[in-house]
Formats: C-alpha cells, sequence, structure tokens
C-alpha cells in the first residue's frame, strides 16, 4: 500500500520561511513525477511546484523565486521550501505523487495534507 505524508506546516509570521516534507512509501516500483499543491478555502486546488524524476522543475509565477522543490536522493522523499511567505500563500498543501506501484497500474497519489497559514 502506498502511503504519501506531509510534514511541516504550521503558522508564520510574513516574510517568514517555512519547509514541507512529503514521504512517500509503501511498495513502489518507480516514481515519475511529484509535486505540490495547495488550496485554500472556497478556491480550487493549485500547483505551486512540480518536479519530474529527471530533476526538471516548475512553478507558477504566484510562487516563482519564492519556493523551492527539491527531493532526496532516494527519490521519495519530497521538499518545498518557502520564503518570503505572504498571507495569500495561506492555503493548505498537498503532496502529489504520479506513479506506479509494484503491483496495479500507474496512477496519482495524494497525502493528506498539511495547515500553512501566514499571518501576523
Amino acid at each position: 500500500q502506498v502511503q504519501l505524508v506531509e510534514s511541516g506546516g504550521g503558522l508564520v509570521q510574513p516574510g517568514g520561511s517555512l519547509r514541507l516534507s512529503c514521504a512517500a512509501s509503501g511498495n513502489i516500483f518507480n516514481i515519475y513525477a511529484m509535486g505540490w499543491y495547495r488550496q485554500a478555502p472556497g478556491k480550487q486546488r493549485e500547483l505551486v511546484a512540480g518536479i519530474t524524476s529527471g530533476g526538471s522543475t516548475h512553478y507558477p509565477d504566484s510562487v516563482k523565486g519564492r519556493f523551492t522543490i527539491s527531493i532526496d536522493n532516494a527519490g521519495n522523499t519530497l521538499y518545498l521550501e518557502m520564503n518570503s511567505l505572504k498571507p495569500e500563500d495561506t492555503a493548505v498543501y498537498y503532496c502529489k505523487a504520479d506513479l506506479a506501484p509494484e503491483l496495479g497500474p500507474r496512477g496519482d497519489y495524494w497525502g493528506q495534507g498539511t495547515q500553512v497559514t501566514v499571518s501576523s
């Protein structure tokens, strides 16, 4: 059974920093890409950072230059370094992996989410 578990959320003042982590575990055959998404109250879930197995990254303009996505050498822990945080970054942040389990078809797997609140 594949699991994605996020950690690192919390309350931070505007201009502050947070680092989110997402650990993938279980019977995983291959991870093709991973990403961080967020969903604020009353809004649609949106991509904030993505990374492929080859290391290519992409960010929307709203976070470019402030957020950095990375993955550990083992390829199963995803990070999101968030700097210069703004109140509009407040949301539940979700980790997603495009992966193939050892048994079963390739698909998207989601974590349970971690709350990030930016407020003074």
